[in-house]
């Protein structure tokens, strides 16, 4: 081997006595190709003969074992075993025990033809992502397609001081593997070498029918061990629809314990902080402030953009935050720290405010989870103000507006800080105002329309526009406008693949207003277009406007069993008016429909005004936001989005020709419609 200097990331030797160790006469007899192996192999999946998977924790360190063989029968997957990265943490050692092949009956150690490179993981240093993470590059000269890749190797993770709360508690899900491999046998154990009795949680286990079976909980006590074994397997899971089977593991505890042993940590920090003491020149920027609502908004945009955001992994491992004034003083910390700071300047000015913890990614699973401090990744601020339930996050950049104007952030399960506190389900939301609110005219004379469109967007849309605007080239804007417009005025059924830039001419778009305290962004968008009719195969000419953000896709679409549907859809308003010097049939069923929709889940209405030369929709959707629709209630709120897809999401109108033989046909085709 071309490494012989060892390194403290990595190690070449025996596995750890609680890992076992398994001979290479042992490793030959278990990989026998049996009728299960050669159907697999025929069929062209990738076959694992055999995989242990060993998971050790004590108070003194974590551990994974994994032993497995397996198929290089594909070129794709052969270029994969030739080269692969190991990500280590801090304080983490990455053991290499075995790496071998069989290759026409004989077992070869590929130890010596393999290369070894221990590089910095720190891609994202510049964005603030500070990380003591080492990548392990592991290169083997001369696989060979058809060889089977044998593989053992051991992580072990050393708690340091640091690591306090991994010390105290233990988190480790083991979800069930990936169906796209076949496994002659798979074995995975977990050992429990902590002196706390540690639960773990079995959910999404299925009957042999399909059904979901209900949640099993069980303890290991100090030295016991859980095993799940399995032979000529193949996950069953319908990857697309279900969720995967895995079972959780914990040391054993409650929220409301759990709560109890977080909140003096951050108290000490809250109690030994004073922001007359640490920041004088910003209270007095404060005190120079008119309005407690403007007062809440200078100490949230002061932390958001003043402190810069260093999201570092080996801090957040831990739950220690770093002090107000270090923060202050530095300027910069993760989300723990401007948080805290966020708190503590709150505090100053009489608003009521407390730090959560959260997690965004797995939030849905939070709530099947065995309870655990470790399930958090993330930390937000919650502020109480006038009767209403705010949450902040202080990592966010280029965020505006008073508290009820600001963007809203979409999660459900929280743990707050404080003494006695569970788990926390926040309530469904209503806007008070409206995420878009769109106004549309398109007048046409002779064979030239005119379009103007003004739209206005709050909240989160419009701090996303902000950005759009300010990162984007303005010709790709229009663009991206024109092809919206391409579809939503039907131009992509009678002149598909035609430039659009040669439909919408003299196209301009600009942001005309900009307001932050509303946090209120405008934009208007201008266009002539020739020939602005849709002409159908008959040479019917028609005026239509549909915008199909209206329809929401995900909602109809939506297949998943066990997933019940997440609702986080925005409120929004369109006023569409369509005027042209023909006339045009103002009893046609489609122009002249509204709809009403009630569903506890979301109000719709759609009110038409219809001309001699012309109509307008008004459409209005107020959506029950940020929480999961029940499966039970699910169809029916599938049918009613269905309902505003069936042409309530938009205007059509259509023109009768003039002249009388045209009018002959027009009244025909009405009399026997």
């Amino acid at each position: 081997m071309e490494n012989q200097i060892q390194v403290e990331n990595y190690r070449i030797q025996k596995p750890e006595m609680w890992a076992g160790n398994i001979g290479d006469q042992e490793i030959t007899d278990r990989i026998k190709d049996s009728e299960f192996a050669r159907k697999q192999i025929d069929e062209g999946r990738d076959y694992c003969y055999f995989l242990d998977k060993k998971y050790y924790t004590s108070n003194k360190e974590n551990s994974e074992y994994l032993c497995m063989a397996y198929t290089l029968n594909e070129p794709g997957n052969l270029e994969r075993a030739s080269v692969s990265d190991i990500i280590v943490e801090e304080n983490e050692v990455y053991l290499i025990h075995r790496i071998s092949v069989l290759r026409d009956g004989v077992l070869i150690d590929k130890i010596p033809d393999t290369k070894i490179k221990v590089l910095d993981s720190e891609n994202q240093s510049s964005g603030g992502v500070l990380s003591s993470n080492k990548k392990i590059n592991i290169t083997i000269k001369d696989l060979r397609l058809y060889d089977v890749l044998i593989l053992e190797d051991s992580r072990i993770k050393v708690f340091t001081d640091r690591d306090f709360l991994r010390k105290e508690f233990s988190k480790y899900v083991w979800v069930s593997p990936d169906n796209y491999w076949a496994y002659g046998s798979f074995k995975f154990t977990f050992i429990n070498e902590r002196e706390q009795a540690i639960a773990y949680k079995k959910t999404f286990f299925r009957d042999e029918q399909g059904n979901v079976l209900e949640p099993e909980i069980n303890r290991l006590k100090k030295g016991e061990r859980f095993v799940i074994e399995e032979h000529n397997y193949i996950n069953p899971v319908d990857s697309g629809r279900e969720i995967f089977p895995y079972v959780d593991f914990a040391t054993e505890s409650n929220w409301k314990d759990l709560s109890n042993y977080i909140f003096p940590i951050y108290e000490e920090i809250f109690t030994a902080s004073s922001l007359k003491d640490f920041a004088p020149n910003l209270i007095e920027k404060l005190d120079a402030v008119a309005g407690q609502d403007e007062k809440i908004r200078f100490a949230i945009e002061y932390v958001q953009n003043h402190i810069y955001y260093i999201f570092n992994a080996d801090e957040m491992n831990g739950h220690k935050p770093q002090a107000p004034a270090v923060t202050y003083e530095n300027k910069q910390g993760d989300c723990k720290a401007k948080s805290v700071l966020l708190k503590v300047i709150l505090d100053y000015i009489g608003v009521e405010a407390s730090v959560v913890l959260v997690n965004f990614n797995t939030d849905y699973y939070i709530k099947y989870y065995l309870p655990s401090l470790l399930s958090f990744n993330h930390v937000v601020v919650k502020i109480n103000y006038k009767d209403q339930e705010y949450f902040i996050d202080a990592t966010i950049r280029d965020e505006f507006g008073l508290l009820e104007n600001r963007g809203f952030i979409y999660f459900m399960h929280y743990l707050e800080i404080k003494k006695d506190q569970e788990l926390q389900v926040r309530k469904p939301h209503r806007f008070s105002y409206y995420c878009v609110d769109e106004k549309i005219d398109f007048n046409v004379q002779g064979n030239t329309g005119k379009l103007h469109l003004t739209t206005t967007y709050k909240g989160n849309r419009a701090n996303a526009m902000r950005k759009y605007f300010k990162s984007t080239n303005k010709r790709e804007i229009i663009d991206s406008w024109n092809s919206f417009l391409f579809y939503g005025l039907n131009y992509s059924s009678d002149r598909n693949g035609t430039d659009v830039r040669n439909i919408f001419k003299d196209a301009a778009i600009d942001v005309v207003s900009d307001d932050k305290k509303l946090n209120e962004v405008r934009i208007q968008y201008t266009a002539v277009v020739d020939n602005p009719y849709y002409v159908d195969p008959q040479n019917n000419r028609f005026l239509m406007y549909f915008d199909r953000n209206v329809v929401k896709a995900s909602a109809r679409d939506f297949m998943h069993k066990d997933l019940p549907f997440w609702h986080n859809f925005d409120s929004e308003k369109y006023e569409i008016n369509l005027y042209t010097d023909q006339k045009i049939d103002t009893e046609e069923k489609y122009t002249v429909q509204e709809s009403t929709i009630n569903n506890p889940y979301f109000d719709y209405k759609s009110r038409k005004k219809v001309a001699k030369n012309g109509a307008s929709v008004f459409i209005e959707y107020n959506p029950l936001t940020n929480l999961e629709i029940p499966q039970e209630e699910f169809e029916k709120f599938r049918n009613d989005h269905h309902t505003v897809a069936d042409s309530n999401f938009g205007l059509g109108v259509d023109i009768i020709e003039p002249g009388f033989l045209n009018s002959l046909k027009f009244s025909f085709k009405k009399k026997f419609k």
